[in-house]
């Protein structure tokens, strides 16, 4: 097999790729170049290359910022968006990183950055395979929780609207949610919103 296949048979698996991750693989990142220069792939933004008309769903921004940032975690309004939790439609990807991570830059997504420690970018966090890459999105009770921990960057009726949306459609019980309002230290302020709720 040539470097130009085994970059091909990659993208093909993976859905997006960066070069680093066609070097990782043993094959010379300049395959993924010639893919882009004959018109069987296509650049999407710095650094970052998909199959050349390849379907893409709403979901293409995930995405194209977990590849940018492998590291990081969807999460808050983009996450509500994700669980079907809001009305709003972020303008913007918002994305938790470790906090002593390099704020990433911008490249094909505009990023909204909010910083997580250690346990914070672990619990709570799902993986789904969205135009084949590996997206990690904060669940719906984590998502809640978070968005009561931010209410200031967020908005508190952003947060009470997911609360409610996120018991009426049954995305969590209340226990998860008494968990990962502990977990993000904000019990005492979300209670009284829950309380009334349920």
């Amino acid at each position: 097999m040539t470097s130009r296949e085994k970059a091909l048979k990659l993208l093909r698996s993976q859905g997006i790729l960066r070069p680093r991750d066609v070097a990782q693989a043993g094959i010379r990142s300049a395959a993924l170049w010639d893919l882009a220069r004959q018109g069987i792939a296509e650049r999407v933004g710095r650094g970052l290359y998909r199959l050349a008309g390849a379907d893409v769903t709403e979901h293409a921004s995930l995405a194209e910022a977990s590849k940018a940032v492998p590291g990081g975690v969807i999460c808050l309004l983009t996450a509500l968006a994700f669980h079907e939790l809001t009305t709003q439609l972020p303008h913007r990807v918002w994305m938790a990183v470790d906090r002593k991570a390099r704020k990433p830059k911008a490249r094909t997504v505009e990023f909204e950055i909010v910083r997580f420690s250690g346990a914070g970018l672990i619990e709570g966090v799902d993986v789904y395979r969205l135009e084949g890459v590996a997206v990690r999105i904060t669940n719906p009770a984590r998502t809640v929780a978070d968005c009561f921990k931010y209410r200031n960057k967020v908005g508190l009726d952003v947060a009470m609207e997911a609360l409610r949306d996120c018991l009426r459609g049954r995305k969590a019980t209340v226990d998860e949610l008494v968990r990962f309002a502990r977990l993000d230290r904000v019990w005492r302020v979300m209670r009284p919103y829950l309380e009334a709720t349920v």
